[in-house]
């Protein structure tokens, strides 16, 4: 006689406001004030001419920063702190507009060698703890809780505890977890609880907890999804679920009708992944104005030498 399997408990861990909290690391006397990151490059001159002037960076006065009242440019913001979210200010929304919504803001540029640094360091903290563990970026991952001491305990509330915990401890930084039967869930279940927050969803929960969501809460339901369901009198993941799968594919096709179903009812089999080969690597920059191409066809190819040449760096640090 051979024991039954555990049930599948799989976390999406969702480091908060990450960039933006990675500043705050830096610049503690910015904490609970509306602060987005975007515009431009910090650069290590600029940090040292602060620290010159001021003794240290969380020395530097409030009104030594810029503010994104007096942005101008063509830039979109990386990341807001939550206070700046509260006035509508998002990742990828223009600069210029979320002056208007927020003039109050704090702007500071974008260290992505300092994110990425801290971005391992805190899935490392997760790897001694929980060794499968699938990469999805530089701020969230999924971990497969199901044998793993303590994942099983609460629904996996335990386990979550001790990594959001020991991460702290580790960086300084919070996380929001999210435990379910399967990463579509756990993905949506991250999001309840918002910042540091440990959201449990179990099988019988999906009625009471997940179906009175919007339909573009499932990760796979874009805009134009998103519209044609609304038109098609579907608002909420509930009233997705009640749909025929007939319908379903009636009106989207065989493969996403099949998955618009399964997903509604709470189905995932994926597996959570620890080793994967990425399909493309990019860079990309904005420009501060809009360029010809051909009045400023020699500054726009010295841009794409320059792009080309960080995207061969990249390739040559991962070993490609």
């Amino acid at each position: 006689m051979t024991d039954a399997p555990l049930p599948r408990r799989i976390a999406h861990l969702d480091m908060d406001a990450f960039f933006a909290s990675v500043e705050l690391l830096r610049y503690p006397q910015l904490q609970g004030l509306p602060v987005v990151i975007g515009g431009g490059r910090h650069t290590p001159e600029q940090e040292a001419a602060l620290t010159a002037r001021w003794g240290s960076l969380a020395q530097v006065p409030l009104e030594a920063f810029p503010r994104l009242a007096g942005y101008v440019g063509r830039g979109v913001i990386t990341t807001a702190t939550y206070p700046a979210r509260q006035f509508g200010v998002g990742s990828a929304m223009g600069m210029m507009k979320a002056a208007r919504l927020c003039p109050q803001a704090l702007l500071l540029p974008i260290d992505f060698a300092r994110y990425r640094a801290y971005s391992r360091q805190f899935k490392e903290v997760i790897l001694s703890m929980a060794p499968r563990m699938e990469d999805r970026g530089v701020d969230e991952v999924y971990i497969d809780f199901t044998e793993v001491p303590g994942g099983q305990e609460e629904g996996g509330h335990l386990l979550a505890g001790r990594i959001q915990q020991a991460i702290h401890a580790a960086t300084g930084l919070t996380c929001s977890v999210g435990v379910a039967p399967n990463k579509l869930l756990a993905k949506m279940a991250s999001e309840f609880n918002k910042p540091r927050g440990i959201s449990i969803v179990q099988p019988q929960d999906l009625e009471r907890l997940i179906w009175p969501l919007a339909c573009r809460k499932i990760n796979g339901i874009g805009p134009k999804a998103d519209a044609k369901l609304q038109a098609l009198g579907i608002h909420t993941i509930g009233d997705l679920a009640a749909c025929s799968l007939a319908f379903l594919l009636q009106h989207f096709g065989r493969s996403y009708g099949a998955w618009l179903h399964a997903a509604a009812q709470g189905q995932d089999e994926r597996p959570v992944v620890t080793e994967s080969e990425p399909v493309s690597m990019s860079r990309e920059t904005t420009f501060e104005r809009d360029l010809h191409a051909v009045q400023d066809k020699a500054e726009l190819g010295q841009i794409f030498t320059r792009l080309c040449e960080r995207v061969a760096e990249d390739l040559q640090r991962k070993g490609y």
